[in-house]
């Protein structure tokens, strides 16, 4: 009988180490940019404006991207993106999901600094992809998260069924090419929720 309560006592343990807040994204502090190339040698800077998502008390992180908010400062680009290359009209989201363990986040001092390695999948335009993120992960004193990625990721348009839109961006806008591979980088905040 002795035994039992040991069991219980050491169960109470970890299910309360392995509790902790749920975090929502602020989009109002977070950005996600993609950089796309045309005539080989013109770069440009591009982003989302409306992104949603959390982090859940398990771990698992889930993004939302309205692809409709696409912002190339250019209104009738954004509206050919919108149209020909997301198809907004069918495919309104891309889904970014992982898994982390919740000791990952607990582990995370108030204050400081790590560096996470994250595999993750997008789902984009009825397709998906696994995702290697290499980031870096802050929590403030009020344990908030910040995740910035370390280096871009690298997206290419095959891969989500999008090189027929990116043709027919081309070839709406009269140019010789357009890059189906663009670096994608974010800084994303989840705020604590009580």
């Amino acid at each position: 009988m002795k035994l039992l309560p040991k069991v219980l006592l050491v169960a109470a343990g970890l299910f309360g180490n392995s509790a902790m807040a749920a975090w929502q994204l602020d989009n109002s502090q977070s950005q996600l940019n993609f950089l796309s190339t045309k005539k080989a040698q013109i770069t440009e800077t591009h982003h989302f404006k409306t992104l949603s998502g959390e982090i859940s008390d398990l771990g698992k992180v889930t993004v939302e991207i309205d692809l409709a908010s696409v912002d190339t400062l250019i209104p009738i680009r954004n509206e050919r993106m919108q149209e020909f290359l997301f198809e907004t009209n069918q495919f309104a989201k891309a889904t970014i999901t992982a898994q982390l363990k919740p000791a990952q986040l607990q582990s995370i001092e108030a204050g400081s600094v790590t560096q996470m390695d994250v595999n993750a999948q997008l789902n984009l335009h009825g397709q998906s992809q696994n995702l290697a993120l290499s980031l870096v992960v802050f929590k403030d004193n009020k344990g908030n998260i910040s995740a910035v990625s370390r280096q871009p990721v690298l997206i290419n348009a095959a891969d989500f069924k999008l090189v027929d839109g990116v043709n027919k961006l081309q070839e709406l806008a009269g140019l010789p090419s357009i890059t189906y591979v663009v670096p994608v980088t974010f800084s994303l905040r989840f705020n604590v929720q009580a």
